[in-house]
């Protein structure tokens, strides 16, 4: 299973959710992080990994579940999405 952020470094949505994804990530739940709007390479993996479903950062996906999330949400939905329970879009 690999879990994916999607994130611009000066995104206003993106630096609200640091300290979640942070947090997660410090108890142990392997989030990869790429910065995508300087990194042209980390662009070409959110595109692949986007399926049209998210036209901004951040975007988070997880590869087991297929689910993804567009933009910020709070830290419950953020677990649900990270342990690959159901979560609303």
């Amino acid at each position: 299973m690999a879990l994916y952020e999607f994130y611009g470094k000066t995104c206003p949505h993106c630096i609200e959710m640091m300290p979640i994804v942070d947090k997660l990530i410090g108890e142990g739940i392997p989030i990869e992080k790429f910065e995508v709007w300087d990194d042209k390479d980390n662009a070409a993996k959110m595109e692949e990994a986007n399926k049209n479903h998210c036209p901004g950062v951040p975007f988070f996906v997880n590869t087991k579940s297929d689910q993804w999330i567009c933009g910020s949400t709070n830290e419950a939905t953020l677990r649900d999405w990270a342990a690959g329970k159901p979560i609303e879009h």
